[in-house]
């Protein structure tokens, strides 16, 4: 069956299935496979289950019934889900942003959304959806009355970008920026930055390609070439004639003040005025993420109060950049993942947060995984950060990378001030037995490590 005829069915039964133990009436299944499972072995499960349709490709594994009518071989059923969500995108014209990078894009994409939201009726990845297998299923769920697509995208290795984009078919995209991580997929930095950059590679195919980029990134204004349309944004003084600026604003949350660029005030006559923005966000390293999704509500008509309505109003709540006040402390709680790059923002941005008189700063970080052969090295980094940071009362390390990185460390950590846990159970043991009070907080680690589990018991 090719994929036109495919499609042809997904419209009589559109609803699309990867779980036998999640059959919707009158669904299709796809059975995916992965290292430690076979979804084909379920297939016969789902029908009886209420699917339509199963989709296979190792009918081996379907069982001597893979010959029933309802059951359609491919080739290789990964593949099939990306073309038949292909297919349905190429259903709808719209504008679809594609936005990836090491850090932030997830927050970026919720901002984004925030922002056209004010406008639109905006489908978005849900969470963090953002691999081979969500990548489709979101652009499954594209719907006749949606105006506008957000389509987040991750990689752990080369070409997986290359691919997402070749799939999802975006009109514009985002690289939040690029960093050390997944160092064990990619190989090296200069592999995070080549994959990164296949969204550029995609966009520059079309004749409607259009980039938001940070002007302050080296590394991603180097990617760009001069065919390119894109709208910059930028913290430079020295660039507010030609692009969308913001400042910092200090305060215990992210606050800053933006403007469109100069050169467009003056072109239009209007009025050069900056707009404040009073965010719920941790971290000065969020105002990037803020000014993309300004970049894009302007690029697409959002009015100047929308816009500051919806970044205000945004409330974090999925483990990342969130401040959090509990009976005993307060907590900066960013312990969705880690990586060297974001690491190192959330402690520098820990250093010029303020205490008061009763208060203690404390960290609890997790290993960074993925990192490869430099997991070593960058861990070691970390702990040389730590000891250099009188400002942090107490230190407490989660994981193997880290209990090899204190031992390594010169001058040894032996100061009183750094402890060391296995896992994140031999943390929540600790706690129970006596629980920090009046402290301010950061948590951030490896989503595998699970600190997340830690802000109610502190």
């Amino acid at each position: 069956m090719n994929i036109k005829d495919l499609y042809n069915l997904y419209k009589q039964h559109p609803c699309i299935t990867t779980d036998s133990r999640d059959c919707p009436a009158g669904s299709i299944f796809i059975a995916l496979k992965g290292d430690n499972f076979n979804g084909n072995k379920f297939a016969l499960q789902a029908l009886e289950k209420g699917c339509a349709y199963a989709i296979v490709d190792d009918p081996g594994a379907v069982g001597p019934q893979a010959d029933n009518d309802r059951v359609i071989l491919v080739d290789d059923c990964l593949q099939t889900l990306k073309h038949l969500a292909r297919e349905h995108r190429r259903q709808f014209d719209i504008p679809v942003i594609a936005i990836t990078g090491t850090n932030g894009k997830t927050t970026t994409k919720e901002l984004v959304k925030a922002v056209l939201s004010e406008k639109f009726n905006v489908l978005a990845t849900e969470g963090n959806f953002n691999n081979d297998v969500g990548v489709p299923k979101t652009l499954l769920r594209m719907a006749p009355d949606h105006e506008i697509a957000i389509i987040e995208m991750g990689a752990s290795h080369p070409g997986d970008i290359k691919t997402l984009a070749e799939t999802a078919e975006p009109t514009c995209g985002i690289i939040t920026n690029v960093g050390r991580a997944h160092l064990q997929g990619f190989g090296s930095f200069e592999g995070v930055v080549k994959t990164k950059g296949e969204l550029y590679d995609y966009l520059r195919t079309r004749e409607d390609g259009l980039v938001f980029i940070n002007a302050d990134n080296d590394y991603l204004v180097d990617m760009l070439t001069d065919e390119m349309w894109c709208t910059p944004y930028s913290t430079d003084p020295e660039k507010q004639y030609s692009c969308i600026s913001g400042e910092l604003i200090p305060a215990d949350t992210l606050c800053f003040r933006w403007r469109l660029p100069l050169m467009e005030l003056e072109e239009t006559g209007a009025s050069q005025k900056w707009h404040k923005v009073q965010t719920h966000l941790i971290g000065a390293y969020n105002l990037e993420n803020a000014l993309a999704a300004i970049a894009v509500g302007v690029n697409f008509g959002v009015g100047r109060k929308q816009i500051c309505h919806a970044l205000e109003s945004y409330m974090p709540t999925n483990n990342r950049s969130q401040l959090v006040h509990t009976e005993r402390n307060t907590l900066v709680v960013d312990a969705y993942n880690a990586n060297p790059s974001s690491m190192a923002a959330a402690l520098q941005n820990f250093h010029l947060m303020g205490t008061d008189a009763s208060q203690q700063k404390m960290v609890i970080l997790g290993d960074m995984r993925e990192l490869g052969e430099a997991s070593q090295e960058e861990h070691r980094k970390v702990v040389a950060l730590l000891q250099a940071s009188p400002d942090i009362a107490q230190v407490w390390l989660v994981g193997q990378e880290f209990a090899t990185a204190c031992k390594d460390s010169s001058p040894q950590v032996g100061d009183g001030r750094f402890r060391h846990f296995a896992d994140v159970e031999e943390v929540k043991a600790a706690l129970s037995e006596h629980c920090p009070e009046h402290k301010l907080i950061l948590i951030k680690g490896s989503n595998s490590i699970k600190l997340f589990q830690l802000p109610e018991m502190l």
